[in-house]
């Protein structure tokens, strides 16, 4: 079934089965993310770098994977984990200044070639040359994954988009494999819930995490 509106061919969408095949495609992609020992070394990392010698972590992705970027740099700051969020284009710009010693790179590309995440390697390397640099992406053979000193396999999984262009379920996996490093530096760091409270003074997160 089909409707015409001026030049372009709407088609009825069936929005129900389509949920139904996106929940099961990325329901299974986030199960086969690969479960190794990079995460276990990763989170040493950040937490040598942030806990112990008072770095922060700096993240940073291009597209999609900045926003997703963002989100992990925010959910670290809220966390106990100092974050700061790096445009790769603006680092070129002078924006790269943010990094600092004993800082850590946590870098999402999905391809692993992304031109602007390659070059703020090289940058970041030439202004700070023993800066860890640990990697999220869907190519683990990709020349990011080869600068990396950890790369994090999102297990490649196809996008559910129509056309397989539009990330989609590898931006979905990022935020969850995102969610683990949170997670494992929490409990890797003892934090607490007055210490969550200290850094959620308003709101509703606030107020749970006080009366608990």
């Amino acid at each position: 079934m089909t409707c015409e509106t001026k030049d372009k061919t709407i088609q009825a969408v069936d929005v129900q089965q389509t949920m139904t095949q996106i929940l099961e495609a990325e329901s299974r992609a986030i199960r086969n993310i690969p479960v190794d020992g990079s995460y276990q070394r990763a989170v040493e990392i950040i937490v040598e770098q942030v806990h112990r010698r008072h770095g922060k972590i700096v993240t940073s992705g291009m597209g999609k994977c900045g926003q997703i970027a963002m989100n992990i740099a925010t959910t670290f700051c809220s966390t106990g984990s100092p974050a700061v969020n790096l445009h790769p284009a603006e680092a070129q710009h002078g924006d790269l200044g943010i990094l600092q010693d004993n800082d850590v790179l946590l870098l999402l590309s999905n391809s692993g070639k992304t031109r602007e995440i390659l070059e703020l390697v090289e940058l970041a390397r030439r202004l700070t040359p023993d800066v860890p640099v640990i990697t999220i992406t869907g190519n683990a053979g990709s020349p990011l994954a080869e600068l990396a000193d950890v790369t994090l396999f999102t297990g490649g999984a196809p996008e559910v988009c129509p056309l397989g262009l539009t990330p989609t379920t590898s931006t979905t996996a990022m935020t969850v494999m995102g969610d683990v490093l949170v997670v494992s530096c929490m409990k890797a760091i003892g934090f607490t819930r007055h210490e969550y409270a200290l850094r959620h003074h308003g709101g509703y997160l606030g107020s749970v995490a006080k009366k608990g």
